[in-house]
């Protein structure tokens, strides 16, 4: 499937869309014909239009190869011979149709190849048809699992999603949430920039069901799809002890954030059980960005006694931390060992086979997006917190020491 892509100046959504449907950068991933609506430059002369400052609306709709219009239930009736009103109470399953003249709706929408916008159906009624996502880094292959997981499970149940991109801005994260609370989106699944995100509130006080999935927030009425991060760090870092390392860092994620944080209680319990002393400057933190994994290698290679092995928080950390190895002709894991989370999808340096905690990122978002309809199906369920199972995959980049460097640090 395709999809219609608008490209319009935030400041003209409200005019073009007579029921508002639009967000900045956002994703409605239902199909539709591949069409890019240019407005008239002449109505553009006020209005930058930056690249991320447009709409992609995703209709559910079938289209004619001929024409390439989208067929309607006035084509359906007209095919059919019956009236439009007898083609919408067909549609929405009304027991009170003629069988014959319901057997000549369907032979004509099979024939068109007609498919009902489910949006459009049910912004006529009183339920919403969206769903909100908000995802902190679109670009990162584990949240274009976990978005494909989500989407499957709300078109699998008549919704469409608008997914969000954040960046980890708490600042654009907050103008979205404001924004689906505006458009009264049935509920929303959010991976959160940061622990304390007040922003929820908004949704919260218009009774829209909230599910946080990666992430978790400081609030004990939201519902939490994750991992258990800090055992997951734990048995990683316990890996790299039970091969010979004892002197390990950690490159993680900001403060702000529950996973981070959890990974660094993870990595502090494997140290402490195996009676090696923490030392804080084998840890460095940053935002979960390529750069962050190469600033942490450029300052955890200066410390002395030197670095052994290297635990990476996420997996554009781990990208950024094999090139600053590789530029600094540090091989891994002859001279330091990597243990990372989440698959490299990337190029790296030698193809070497990283050692990696791996998180279900599809059935997280699978099982957000399950949760949330749960919520939706029954609002006054209790608070849950779904643990998916992690699994660590041991490779080439974390193999045990060779005893001759073990011997020599204990002599």
């Amino acid at each position: 499937m395709s999809e219609i892509r608008y490209d319009i100046p935030i400041n003209n959504m409200r005019d073009f869309f007579p029921k508002k449907i639009f967000l900045e950068s956002a994703y409605f991933p239902r199909a539709g014909p591949e069409a890019i609506l240019q407005l008239d430059k002449a109505q553009q002369h006020d209005t930058q239009i930056l690249g991320e400052e447009s709409l992609t609306l995703m209709a559910d709709t079938k289209h004619d190869s001929q024409s390439h219009k989208p067929v309607t239930i006035r084509e359906v009736a007209k095919q059919a011979s019956v009236s439009m009103a007898t083609v919408s109470r067909v549609l929405n399953g009304s027991n009170t149709v003629d069988p014959q003249l319901a057997e000549r709706v369907h032979t004509a929408i099979e024939a068109l190849k007609y498919e009902p916008n489910r949006a459009a159906r049910a912004l006529a009624g009183s339920r919403s048809a969206l769903l909100g996502l908000l995802v902190s880094d679109i670009q990162n292959p584990f949240f274009m699992d976990l978005m494909r997981g989500v989407e499957e499970v709300s078109q699998e149940n008549g919704y469409l999603l608008v997914i969000c991109n954040t960046t980890e801005d708490p600042q654009k994260e907050a103008q979205y949430i404001k924004i689906l609370a505006a458009e009264s989106v049935a509920g929303a699944i959010i991976v959160p920039s940061r622990e304390r995100l007040d922003a929820l509130t908004i949704l919260q006080g218009r009774n829209i069901p909230i599910v946080t999935v990666d992430r978790r927030v400081h609030d004990s009425s939201i519902d939490a799809v994750l991992v258990n991060n800090a055992l997951a760090a734990k048995e990683a870092t316990a890996h790299l002890i039970g091969n010979g390392y004892r002197r390990i860092g950690i490159i993680t994620g900001p403060r702000s954030v529950t996973t981070a944080n959890e990974r660094i209680l993870g990595y502090h319990q494997a140290l402490q059980e195996a009676g090696i002393v923490y030392d804080d400057s084998l840890k460095y933190r940053g935002p979960f960005r390529e750069e962050t994994g190469e600033r942490g290698i450029q300052r955890l290679l200066q410390v002395d006694p030197p670095l052994e092995a290297v635990l990476t928080a996420n997996n554009r950390i781990t990208v950024g931390a094999l090139r600053a190895l590789y530029a600094s002709q540090k091989r891994v894991p002859a001279d330091i060992a990597i243990v990372g989370f989440d698959e490299v999808r990337w190029a790296i340096p030698d193809l070497i086979s990283i050692t990696t905690v791996t998180q279900p990122a599809y059935e997280l978002g699978r099982t957000a997006a399950l949760r949330l309809l749960q919520n939706l199906r029954q609002p006054n369920l209790s608070r849950q917190e779904i643990i998916l199972q992690h699994q660590l995959l041991v490779r080439a980049s974390s193999q045990a020491r060779p005893v001759r460097d073990i011997l020599t640090d204990l002599t």
